[in-house]
C-alpha cells in the first residue's frame, strides 16, 4: 500500500461538477492499493500518517502532528501509485489490486482512520473520474510505501 501525504491550508473533491469531500487545514492522503496488499499495510500507514509531525509549533518548527493542530484527512483513491514505468512509455498498473480487493481495503482504511483519529474523514469515490484541488502548505508532501516500511 502506498501513500501520498499532502499537507494542505485547504482541499477538495469533486465528482461529476459536485463536491465530494472538502477540508480545511489538513492532510490530502493519496491511496494506492496493491493485489498483496492487507488491513496490516492499512494498519502501519494509519499510525505513521496520524503520527507524522510535519505540523509546525510556535516556533516556526514542523513538530506537531495532525491530531494535535486539530488537522481534518481527505483520502483519495489512487491506483496509479502502482504504476510501473519500467517498459515502454506507457504505464502499467498490474499491481494495482482489482475493485473485488481494493474496494475492502480502501473502506477498512477510511474506517480505522475514523476509528484511531476521531476525526471527520472527507473521502472522494472510489474508482470515480475525480477533481482535486488543494493549496499544498509548505509544500510538505511525504511518500510512504507499507512494503518498504518507509
Amino acid at each position: 500500500m502506498r501513500i501520498v501525504i499532502q499537507r494542505t491550508r485547504s482541499a477538495s473533491v469533486m465528482v461529476n461538477g459536485q463536491t465530494n469531500g472538502k477540508i480545511d487545514k489538513g492532510l490530502v492522503v493519496l491511496l494506492g492499493i496493491e493485489a498483496t496488499d492487507e488491513k496490516s499495510d492499512a494498519d502501519w500507514l494509519i499510525k505513521k500518517t496520524l503520527s507524522l509531525r510535519i505540523f509546525s509549533d510556535s516556533e516556526g518548527k514542523m513538530n506537531l502532528s495532525l491530531p494535535e493542530v486539530n488537522g481534518n484527512i481527505l483520502v483519495i483513491s489512487q491506483f496509479t501509485l502502482h504504476a510501473s514505468t519500467k517498459k515502454g512509455n506507457r504505464p502499467s498498473y498490474i499491481n494495482a489490486a482489482r475493485p473485488e480487493i481494493a474496494i475492502p481495503l480502501y473502506n477498512y482504511f477510511i474506517e480505522e482512520l475514523k476509528r484511531s483519529s476521531g476525526l471527520d474523514i472527507q473521502t472522494g469515490i472510489f474508482g470515480a473520474d475525480m477533481q482535486v484541488s488543494l493549496i499544498n502548505d509548505g509544500p510538505v508532501t511525504i511518500l510512504m510505501d507499507s512494503k518498504n516500511k518507509e
